[in-house]
C-alpha cells in the first residue's frame, strides 16, 4: 500500500521568510543586541568596565570559531552557552548571572528587512486545512524557545504546534539524521509520510533524502554554493506550487488521503 502523507517539515530561513531585503550586517544586528545585554549586566553585577564593543568583538569572535567547528562535526553551536562564555572571559561574573535573564535582555526579534515570503501564509492555510502536520527544522544556534518570538511576529507560529526544531536543541546540524530523526518524532510521522522543503542542497534536500523523506528544494536568489543536488527535481521559486507536487506523490491529500 502507498503511503499516505501525513506531514511536511520546513527550513526556516530563506524557506518560509526572506533575507533578501536586509540591508545591514550581522555586526550591527548583533550589537543592538549586546547593547542590551551589557546594560542588564551592569545592572546585575555592577560590571562597569563592561562595553558593548568589547562584548561584542568576543561574542563574534567565539561565535565564527564555533560555526567554523559545527561545519567540520555537524555539532551544533549554542548561542547562550556562546553569550556566557564571552561574558566570563570579560571578567563579568555570570555566576550572579540567570542564563534566560540574559536571553531575555538580549530580545532576539526580526531582524530589520526580514519578511515572510508572500507565498508562504496562503499555502500553510491550506495544508493546516487539511490536517496535515507542519514542523520547522532549522540550523539555528538558537534554541527555538528563542526564535519562537520572530515566528510569533511573522504571524507563522499557530500552524507548527508540533515541531519547531533547532539546531541548537537536537544538538547537530542538518545534514546529520539524527534533527531529521528527532524532528519525524516530534510530528509523529515516519520518512515515508512526511516532505521536507528546504533552500539549502546540501544541508536540507541530501539531509531529507538520506533518510527516507520526499524533499522539494526552494529556490531563490540567495546563493546555494556547490552540491551535488544544487539541480535537484522538484524545485520551485514559489509555494504556491508545492500542492501540485504534493498531489503527483499523494493523490488524495487534500481530503485526508481518502
Amino acid at each position: 500500500m502507498a503511503a499516505k502523507l501525513k506531514g511536511l517539515l520546513f527550513d526556516f530561513d530563506d524557506t518560509l521568510v526572506d533575507w533578501s531585503g536586509v540591508q545591514i550586517g550581522w555586526r550591527e544586528i548583533e550589537a543592538a543586541r549586546l547593547a542590551r545585554v551589557q546594560a542588564y549586566v551592569q545592572r546585575q553585577t555592577h560590571a562597569d568596565w563592561l562595553e558593548t564593543d568589547a562584548l561584542l568583538d568576543a561574542y563574534l569572535r567565539r561565535t565564527r570559531a564555533a560555526w567554523t567547528e559545527a561545519r567540520a562535526t555537524l555539532r551544533a553551536p549554542h548561542m547562550p552557552s556562546i553569550l556566557m562564555d564571552s561574558l566570563e572571559a570579560l571578567d563579568v561574573a555570570v555566576e550572579r548571572l540567570d542564563v534566560a535573564d540574559v536571553i531575555r535582555a538580549y530580545d532576539l526579534n526580526v531582524a530589520p528587512g526580514v519578511v515572510v515570503f508572500p507565498d508562504v501564509p496562503p499555502v500553510l492555510e491550506a495544508l493546516s486545512a487539511a490536517g496535515l502536520k507542519l514542523g520547522i527544522v532549522t540550523n539555528a544556534s538558537q534554541p527555538m524557545a528563542m526564535r519562537d518570538a520572530e515566528l510569533d511576529a511573522h504571524g507563522l507560529i499557530q500552524h507548527f504546534p508540533d515541531c519547531r526544531l533547532s539546531a541548537a536543541d537536537a544538538g547537530y546540524l542538518k545534514p546529520d539524521r539524527r534533527i531529521f530523526t528527532r524532528a519525524l518524532e516530534l510530528l509523529g510521522a515516519s520518512p515515508a509520510e512526511t516532505v521536507f522543503i528546504g533552500d539549502s542542497p546540501e544541508a536540507d534536500i541530501a539531509g531529507a533524502l538520506a533518510v527516507g523523506m520526499k524533499a522539494v528544494l526552494r529556490v531563490n536568489d540567495r546563493p546555494a554554493g556547490y552540491s551535488s543536488f544544487a539541480d535537484h527535481r522538484p524545485r520551485l521559486r514559489s509555494l504556491e506550487k508545492l500542492p501540485a507536487i504534493l498531489d503527483e506523490w499523494y493523490p488524495g491529500w487534500r481530503n485526508g488521503n481518502a
